[in-house]
C-alpha cells in the first residue's frame, strides 16, 4: 500500500473548508451512557490517506471537463522544511501563552482544563497548562490505542477469520480472529471457499461450531449494553449492527458471534453443504492459538478450533492495520478500537481482555519512551471513565507519529479527522474565529457527559507542524465546550 501523504492541506483547502463550514451543523447532545451523539460519524466512508478533497461537480449544463487537481495536490509537507522556517522556533512561548491563556479560560471548558502544545520538528513544548496531569480523555485515548497497535504489529498486519475442519471432516469450525469489520460479502466468500474445499474432500454434510476463545474475560463493556459498542467478541459481522449504518451509534445484537455463525451456516447451505443442527459454540481451543506474531506483515496462523488436529479450509482477512487505524480515528470507531487493543495484547502474549489489552497498550507505549506517569488504559475506546492520560502524553504520541524514525505510526496522523471536512470534525470549525482552523486542524475528538477533549495537529501560517492536546473536565455542555476547543486549536493555525 503506497504511503499516504501526511499533510495534504493548503490555503485552497482552507478556503473550501470555510465554504463547507457555512452549511455544516454540529450534531451534539447528551448521550446517557457513553459518548454523546456529537461523536456520530458525519463524513463519507474513510479511505487510506485520511482526507478526501474532491472538487465540486460542474454546473448541470457545463461542458464536461477534466477535474482540476485536488486542493491538497501541492502538499504542505515541503513547507515544513523550508529554509525560511529552519532554525527558528515555531512561536515564542510568551507570545503563545498570551494567545492561549484567555481562550483556555473560556467558561465553556469547565473548572478542569489542561493543555500541551509541542513543535513536532524539535519536540519542544511551546505551551503547557497542567500538561502532566492525568485526565479522563474520552475518545482521544484512541490515539494511544492505535499507536500501540501499529507499533506492536506494523501497518500491514491483517486480522484473520478462519474455517477449520476436524480430522474426520464431519465438523467445521468458524474461528474469530478479532475482526469487527467482517461483512456479509466477505462472509459469503468465506462460505463459498469452505464449501469448495469440503466438496474437494468429499464432504457435503457437516456440523458447524464457532470459536471465540481468542478473547478472554467479559464481553460486555463496563458501561453495559450500549449503542456505541457491541459486546466485545472475537467473531462478529458489521460490528453487531442491527441497522444499515456503517458508523456511529446503532442498535446492537446481544450475541454477535452466534448471529455470525447462524448466517455462515445459511451461506454454507446455499453453497451446497448441508449443515446438521444449529451452530454450537466451541469450548476447547487447539494448541495453535491464532495469536498474531509481533511486527509481521500478515497473520499466518489458522486460529483456534475444537480439535488439536483441525485442518484449515478457508480464511479471510481484514484490511491492513493502517486502514483500520485510520478508520478508528476518523470515525471514532469504538468496536475497532477495542479490537486493536486486543490485537496488541495478543502480540504481547497477554490475555485478550480489557485488562490484558490495557497492560499491553501501556507496555508498548513505554517502549516508545513516552511520559506515562498516571496513565491508565481501562479500555481501548475511551468509553470507560477510569481511563487517564495527560495532555503531554497525547502530544508526545503525535510527535512520535510525525517522526521519520517511526514510519509505522504514520496512520495516527493521516487518520485524524480534518476540521470542517471529515469524521467527527465534519460539522465543526464553522463559526468565526474557529473557521481559521478549517482544513488546517486535524484532531481526534473526545466526548463523554462532562468531558470534552481535542488532540491533534495543526499546520501553522509558516508551514510548521504543531501537536496539541486540550482536555476539559466537568464541562456543562458540549455546545459550549466544543466551540471553545475549536477556537483554541484554530488560534494555533495563525502562529508564525
Amino acid at each position: 500500500m503506497p504511503e499516504p501523504r501526511l499533510w495534504q492541506l493548503t490555503a485552497g483547502s482552507a478556503a473550501l473548508g470555510l465554504a463547507l463550514a457555512a452549511v455544516a451543523v454540529t450534531a451534539a447532545g447528551p448521550w446517557d451512557s457513553g459518548q454523546r451523539t456529537a461523536e456520530r460519524a458525519r463524513a463519507a466512508a474513510p479511505a487510506a490517506g485520511g482526507a478526501h478533497h474532491a472538487p465540486p461537480p460542474p454546473p448541470a449544463k457545463a461542458k464536461p471537463h477534466r477535474p482540476a487537481p485536488a486542493p491538497s495536490a501541492p502538499g504542505v509537507l515541503p513547507a515544513l522544511h523550508a529554509p525560511a522556517a529552519a532554525g527558528r522556533p515555531a512561536a515564542r512561548p510568551a507570545d503563545l501563552a498570551a494567545t492561549l491563556v484567555p481562550l483556555l479560560a473560556d467558561r465553556g471548558l469547565g473548572p478542569l482544563r489542561t493543555a500541551s502544545v509541542v513543535d513536532t520538528a524539535t519536540g519542544t513544548q511551546l505551551y503547557g497548562e497542567g500538561a502532566g496531569t492525568p485526565m479522563t480523555p474520552a475518545s482521544t485515548v484512541k490515539i494511544a490505542t492505535v499507536a500501540a497497535a501499529l507499533s506492536a504489529l506494523g501497518p500491514d498486519h491483517r486480522i484473520p477469520t478462519t474455517v477449520t475442519a476436524s480430522a474426520d471432516g464431519r465438523t467445521v469450525t468458524l474461528t474469530g480472529g478479532g475482526d469487527p469489520t467482517l461483512d456479509p460479502a466477505r462472509l459469503e466468500r468465506l462460505a463459498a471457499d469452505t464449501a469448495r474445499a469440503l466438496k474437494t474432500r468429499g464432504h457435503t454434510s457437516v456440523r458447524l461450531a464457532y470459536d471465540t476463545s481468542l478473547y478472554e474475560g467479559t464481553e460486555l463493556h463496563p458501561i453495559g449494553p450500549n449503542e456505541n459498542l457491541a459486546p466485545v467478541t472475537a467473531l462478529m459481522t458489521r460490528e453487531g449492527r442491527l441497522d444499515t449504518s456503517g458508523s456511529g451509534p446503532a442498535p446492537r445484537t446481544a450475541d454477535p458471534a452466534g448471529d455470525t455463525a447462524t448466517a455462515f451456516a445459511a451461506l454454507l447451505t446455499d453453497a451446497g453443504i448441508k449443515v446438521t443442527g444449529a451452530p454450537t459454540k466451541a469450548t476447547k481451543a487447539t494448541e495453535d492459538t491464532g495469536r498474531p506474531a509481533k511486527a509481521t506483515a500478515e497473520a499466518t496462523t489458522p486460529g483456534a478450533g475444537p480439535a488439536p488436529k483441525a485442518a484449515p479450509l478457508a480464511r479471510t482477512y481484514s484490511a491492513p492495520l493502517a486502514d483500520l487505524a485510520e478508520r478508528t480515528l476518523t470515525l471514532s470507531d469504538n468496536d475497532l478500537a477495542e479490537a486493536l487493543a486486543r490485537q496488541t495484547a495478543l502480540a504481547h502474549d497477554l490475555p485478550a481482555s480489557f485488562e490484558g489489552a490495557g497492560q499491553a497498550v501501556r507496555d508498548e507505549l513505554a517502549g516508545l519512551d513516552l511520559p506515562l506517569t498516571g496513565a491508565r488504559f481501562a479500555d481501548g475506546s475511551g468509553l470507560d471513565r477510569r481511563d487517564r492520560v495527560s495532555a503531554a502524553l497525547l502530544t508526545a504520541l503525535l510527535t512520535r507519529a510525525a517522526d521519520p524514525a517511526h514510519p509505522a505510526l504514520r496512520p495516527v496522523l493521516t487518520g485524524l479527522p480534518v476540521g470542517g471536512f471529515t469524521g467527527t470534525l465534519a460539522g465543526r470549525f464553522d463559526t468565526a474565529p474557529a473557521t481559521a482552523g478549517a482544513g488546517l486542524v486535524r484532531a481526534k475528538t473526545g466526548t463523554l457527559t462532562g468531558v470534552n477533549t481535542l488532540a491533534g495537529t495543526v499546520v501553522t501560517a509558516d508551514g510548521r507542524l504543531l501537536a496539541f492536546a486540550f482536555l476539559a473536565g466537568r464541562t456543562l455542555s458540549p455546545y459550549e465546550a466544543q466551540p471553545a476547543l475549536d477556537r483554541l486549536s484554530a488560534a494555533l493555525a495563525g502562529r508564525r
